[in-house]
């Protein structure tokens, strides 16, 4: 999973990329210090696989990863090139989804680039950006199929649709707002629309609005929740300065910091939640002496398809899977004892994987 990280400048972007990757993102407080994007690679907590290795004691530990994309601050203008406005689509067009960090905290020290703290402002000035950019390329989709129709009319209710999505867009809703049926999302898909990308608004508050869980209370907050709501977006609370402070802890030290203000998991652990969730995502696991790991797969994902995450011939010459759930072995205390008590079952090439299922394939080639 790949999530780019965006906002305005002075927003909290690149203290909040500092602090989950630990990557050294250059962060002062004017615009534009992150020219490149920094990108950085962060393992997933997963306790179930903190307990298999506590159980196997393995050789190799690999938890899944997300990869997360400081982007370049946005300015307006950003779809005629103003600014880094062409490298900022560049490459926004390669993540898989986008956090999008909202400033919702009031700092006479750090300078906003629009002079004052409006959510609503902030989130149009990107969204307008990126919708325009959307025009154009939605634009030449709809040329093309235009000729198509001359050939064959089955064409015209692809164009219909399109045409329905160009008044969205003309109207400044992005892409990801429209209601569409199952065929109309795949056709939708199939443009690469920017603001079709999924989308997680990061409220970066205060410190203060954070202790006792009073996230709530910041009206600034509830304007992005609104906005979220609207655009089938996500959203999450967060405070960069949070982030920072924590970021080089040892566990016992953050996990006794997070109590003390009243949360009960760090920011970057709710954000790869959300972005799982966002993105349909789940872990299954497998483990043995040799190796712990997880793998990152879709919902709905069948067995012979998750077997080639690990190695194609593993889905070429899929035989069956071996499989119980975490749960099931942690109360058994062994692969072993989870066998004689029958519950290991032996799935086929239909078994739908499920969150947690503990894998062994059996394949031939």
């Amino acid at each position: 999973m790949k999530l780019g990280i965006v906002g305005l400048p002075n927003v909290g972007k690149s203290t909040l990329f500092n602090a989950i990757t630990n990557a050294g993102a250059q962060s002062a407080n004017y615009p534009f210090c992150t020219i490149e994007p920094n990108v950085g690679v962060v393992a997933v907590p997963d306790q179930r696989l903190d307990a298999l290795a506590a159980m196997y004691e393995p050789e190799k530990f690999t938890p899944a990863t997300i990869e997360f994309v400081d982007i370049a601050g946005l300015v307006k203008g950003a779809s005629k090139g103003e600014g880094l406005g062409n490298k900022f689509l560049a490459n926004i067009r390669e993540v898989d989804a986008i956090v999008h960090v909202v400033r919702c905290f009031e700092n006479d020290d750090i300078v906003h680039v629009e002079g004052s703290i409006d959510p609503k402002r902030d989130i149009d000035t990107i969204n307008v950006e990126l919708i325009l950019s959307d025009i154009e390329v939605l634009d030449r989709r709809i040329d093309k199929t235009q000729k198509l129709i001359k050939g064959d009319k089955k064409y015209q209710a692809d164009l219909d649709f399109f045409l329905k999505v160009k008044e969205a867009l003309d109207a400044g809703k992005p892409a990801r707002s429209i209601e569409c049926t199952p065929e109309e999302a795949e056709l939708l898909a199939s443009v690469s629309l920017l603001t079709n990308k999924p989308i997680i608004y990061a409220a970066n508050m205060s410190d203060s609005d954070f202790k006792d869980g009073s996230a709530d209370g910041n009206p600034y907050f509830q304007a992005v929740k609104e906005i979220a709501a609207a655009e089938n977006a996500g959203v999450l609370p967060i405070c960069a300065e949070i982030e920072a402070e924590i970021a080089g802890m040892e566990p016992e030290e953050k996990e006794l910091f997070l109590s003390e203000m009243g949360l009960e998991q760090s920011g970057l652990d709710r954000l790869i939640t959300a972005g799982y969730d966002l993105l349909g995502l789940i872990s299954y696991l497998t483990a043995g002496k040799p190796e712990v790991r997880a793998w990152t797969i879709t919902k709905g994902t069948k067995a012979p398809q998750a077997a080639g995450k690990i190695h194609t011939d593993f889905e070429r010459g899929f035989i069956r899977a071996e499989v119980v759930s975490f749960e099931d072995l942690m109360e058994c205390g062994s692969m072993t004892a989870a066998k004689e008590k029958g519950l290991v079952r032996s799935e086929g090439k239909e078994y739908v994987m499920k969150d947690g299922d503990i894998v062994l394939f059996r394949f031939n080639v």
